[in-house]
């Protein structure tokens, strides 16, 4: 009878090492999908950032062409290939927490792609985008390389903030109880700049001298920044699922703004980013108005 006893202990053990995160084996494993996705989101970043430099390339050219194309449309394929990777980036961590393959390796090469795929992209393409329109302010060039510096900088610190606070340690024997990010997301931030380049170019279309709108992306990368860095709350979605019930009326909105968003994708992606950014602060000043009526029994001034 020891014999059996014995070999469950060790089984039990073997289990206990292998769902402990710092196990070697089990933080270092690499599962095939989701870091298949992850790839994927890499990828798409690198082709963002190359799409850029063609567009630089093609401004820059006696024919205004590079490989074919004007500027506009390698700046068109840069934002799709953000948004690309926003989808690869989705697609990852569903399928790690669908299938219970969350490791530290994955976490880490997450945030790797997510600095080059809505770091530094968004950064080059502000960058590159604004030089046209800043032939006339020399010294605009300068705010622009340095404002693409720091959406870089808050980016890759919010994902090391990210990795931090969601690390296992700091949660031993407990389970984390709200889904919310902490601070603006750096897929939705990195979205919302590739919207406005997107809605930037629609308009280009039709007048010319819109272009120079473009001197307003530093300044609003630069408030995306702070809402990156800051404690405002925002909704993950990782509580929507397979098993996820919705009423009919719900459901079929849905369905509408889907349609809208295809039919209108430059105007209504450019909404729904700008509604998401700015939900966080409005969200906590809601959330401030209501502990405080809590406390003193009448409305806050």
């Amino acid at each position: 009878m020891i014999f059996p006893q014995r070999r469950h202990d060790r089984e039990e053990a073997d289990l206990a090492a292998r769902e402990d995160p710092y196990n070697e084996a089990q933080a270092s494993r690499i599962y095939i999908l989701p870091n298949l996705m992850t790839a994927g989101n890499l990828l798409c970043g690198f082709l963002a950032v190359v799409s850029c430099i063609n567009a630089r390339l093609a401004a820059t050219a006696e024919d205004a062409l590079y490989r074919q194309l004007p500027a506009p449309e390698h700046y068109r394929y840069a934002v799709y290939l953000i948004i690309g990777a926003a989808l690869f980036d989705t697609l990852d961590g569903r399928l790690a927490r669908m299938g219970g393959r969350e490791s530290l390796f994955g976490a880490e090469f997450d945030s790797l792609a997510d600095v080059v795929s809505f770091g530094l992209a968004p950064a080059l393409l502000m960058f590159c985008l604004i030089l046209a329109p800043s032939q006339d302010f020399p010294w605009f060039r300068q705010i622009g390389w340095f404002v693409g510096f720091v959406f870089l900088l808050c980016a890759a610190m919010r994902l090391a903030r990210f990795n931090v606070i969601t690390n296992p340690l700091l949660h031993r024997g407990k389970k984390e109880t709200s889904k919310d990010f902490i601070g603006l997301p750096v897929p939705a931030a990195a979205g919302t700049v590739a919207s406005l380049v997107l809605f930037l170019l629609k308009l280009g279309e039709t007048d010319k001298s819109l272009s120079r709108y473009a001197l307003a992306l530093p300044f609003l990368m630069l408030l995306i920044a702070f809402l990156m860095m800051s404690r405002y709350r925002y909704p993950s979605g990782k509580k929507v699922d397979f098993q996820t019930r919705a009423r009919m009326r719900t459901f079929v909105a849905l369905i509408v703004l889907i349609g809208l968003v295809l039919v209108f994708k430059e105007y209504a992606f450019l909404a729904l980013c700008l509604g998401y950014i700015f939900f966080g602060p409005s969200f906590a000043r809601h959330a401030r108005n209501k502990a405080r009526t809590g406390r003193t029994g009448r409305p806050a001034p």
